[in-house]
């Protein structure tokens, strides 16, 4: 009977000394015992780039035959934040502001500045990022923009107004990590946007396309949290 409690009570010692280890192992250590404090990452990142808008010109004023358009390349800054569903997918909703002068061009060239407008075009991104490079964390993605036109000027035109639209997007770019939470960005996007617009010139008012689908180049720092 001794032999049998002694037994049961080295069994018990043991299975308790288990769930401590376990308990231990769940729970971050403290550093100043010497001991690797692990840390549950962030699902949340944001980034902020230096960001060149490179317009393709293109575009026309309907019943114009030969007439074509041509935009005002730019510089500005860019705020994008993402979200991180697993270590591979995440989300990004890429914010910032630009302005672009219209410039008659073809058989409409004598018009010059036709007016200038500001856009803002949020996009929203679903991404893929590989994990297997180490520091080097390239991605792709693709999404959808809309994009709003505002403070928009007339210059030879009387009026404009280019109107506000839908548009997608394809995404490529990279993250170099030099720790856990700072890294730098390199990132291309291409938006595929086209927005009608109404245009009053000496009194006629016309129609158009305004087939901008621009470039946007960036590079700048990412923080994860």
């Amino acid at each position: 009977m001794n032999w049998a409690r002694g037994v049961t009570a080295a069994v018990v010692l043991v299975l308790v000394g288990q769930q401590a280890a376990a308990a231990d192992l769940a729970e971050p250590c403290d550093p100043d015992q010497g001991v690797l404090f692990t840390e549950w990452p962030s699902p949340w990142q944001i980034r902020l780039r230096a960001l060149g808008v490179i317009t393709e010109d293109s575009g026309y004023v309907n019943a114009v035959p030969g007439s074509s358009l041509s935009y005002s390349n730019s510089v500005t800054p860019e705020l994008d934040i993402s979200y991180f569903f697993t270590d591979n997918v995440a989300a990004e909703l890429i914010l910032g502001t630009t302005y672009a002068n219209i410039t008659g061009q073809g058989s409409i060239g004598a018009l010059g500045n036709i007016g200038k407008v500001w856009l803002l075009p949020p996009t929203l991104t679903l991404q893929y990022h590989f994990t297997d490079f180490g520091a080097f964390k390239p991605y792709v993605g693709a999404g959808v923009n809309y994009t709003i036109f505002y403070h928009q000027e007339a210059g030879s035109a009387d009026d404009l107004k280019v109107k506000n639209t839908f548009g997608t997007a394809l995404q490529v770019g990279f993250d170099y990590m030099v720790d856990q939470h700072w890294g730098v960005n390199f990132d291309v996007k291409k938006l595929f946007l086209k927005p009608d617009f109404d245009v009053t010139v000496a009194g006629n008012k016309q129609t158009g396309k305004a087939e901008l689908d621009p470039w946007l180049i960036g590079a700048g720092v990412t923080y994860h949290f």
